[in-house]
C-alpha cells in the first residue's frame, strides 16, 4: 500500500436533492485509493482478488471522507435480489447477510452498497431520520429492489412522500448492449419499459437505459425528489469509475 496517497484527493460525489438532510452520504470514484494494478484506486469490494488490507484501507479512506472512520460501516452479500435488510446493530463484514439493500433508522450507523455498472440508490427521510442504501443492477430493477426498499424504510416510520432518493454512477445506455432475450423479458414484466430501449447498431441488440429505469420506478413511488444527476457513465470513464462490463470486455482476470 502506498500510504503517501492524500486522502483528499477521494472522489466523492454528493446529490443535490440529500443536500440539507442532515446525512453525510456520498458515491464515490476509483480515485485516492491505495490498490494497485487493475484494481488501482479506491477498491472498497472485499469480493475481489485485491490485496485484503488494501481494501481495508479504502474502506476507512472513504469512511473518513463522509467525516468519521469512527463509524461501523454496514454492508451486505450482494445477489441481485429484492430482499432490504434492517439494521438495528452493525455486525462485521464476515456475517453480511445476502441481500442487496440496507435501511436504518439508528444514528451513528454507515450504511454501504458496492457497484461496479449496477446503479447505486440512496435514500432518506430527513423527518423521520430514516436512511436507506440499495443495490439495483438490471434483474433487482425488474424485480422491484427499489420499491422494496421504500417499503422496508417505510415499516421503520418512512412515508413515501418525504423519502429524497439520489441514483448513482451507472453504467449508461450507450455503453449498454443487450440482447433479444433481455428485452423480451423486460417487454413481458414491464410492458411501459420498452421506451428505455434503442435499436443497437448489431441485428437484433438493443442499448438499455438502466439508471432510467430505475428512476421511473422510484418516481412512480411518489417519493419527494429523484435525483439522477449523478448518474454518470461508470463503463465509458475508465479513469473515474471501476466497470464489470469494460472489465470484462477487456478480458481482465478480475
Amino acid at each position: 500500500m502506498d500510504a503517501s496517497v492524500e486522502e483528499t484527493k477521494i472522489d466523492r460525489l454528493d446529490a443535490p436533492a440529500l443536500a440539507g438532510c442532515g446525512v453525510a452520504h456520498g458515491f464515490f470514484g476509483r480515485s485516492g485509493g491505495v490498490s494497485t494494478g487493475i484494481y488501482a484506486g479506491l477498491n472498497v469490494g472485499f469480493g475481489s482478488d485485491d490485496d485484503p488490507a488494501a481494501v481495508a484501507e479504502n474502506r476507512r479512506r472513504a469512511m473518513a471522507a463522509l467525516g468519521d472512520e469512527a463509524i461501523p460501516l454496514v454492508t451486505v452479500h450482494q445477489v441481485h435480489g429484492t430482499d432490504v435488510v434492517p439494521v438495528t446493530t452493525p455486525w462485521p463484514r464476515e456475517d453480511n447477510p445476502k441481500a442487496d439493500a440496507l435501511v436504518t433508522d439508528r444514528p451513528g450507523v454507515a450504511l454501504g452498497i458496492l457497484t461496479a455498472d449496477c446503479t447505486p440508490i440512496l435514500l432518506v427521510d430527513p423527518d423521520a431520520g430514516v436512511i436507506g442504501a440499495a443495490h439495483s443492477g438490471w434483474k433487482g430493477a425488474v424485480a422491484g429492489i427499489g420499491p422494496a426498499t421504500v417499503a422496508a424504510m417505510e415499516r421503520l416510520g418512512a412515508k413515501a412522500s418525504r423519502i429524497r432518493a439520489a441514483i448513482g454512477p451507472t453504467i449508461n445506455q450507450a455503453s449498454y448492449e443487450v440482447g433479444p432475450e433481455f428485452f423480451e423479458r423486460f417487454e413481458r414484466e414491464h410492458p411501459h419499459s420498452v421506451r428505455f430501449f434503442t435499436p443497437a447498431d448489431a441485428p437484433g441488440k438493443h442499448l438499455f437505459d438502466l439508471p432510467g429505469f430505475v428512476e421511473a420506478h422510484l418516481s412512480s413511488l411518489g417519493l419527494a425528489a429523484v435525483d439522477r444527476s449523478q448518474a454518470l457513465d461508470t463503463c465509458a470513464d475508465a479513469a473515474r469509475f471501476f466497470s464489470y462490463r469494460r472489465a470484462t470486455l477487456r478480458g481482465e482476470p478480475d
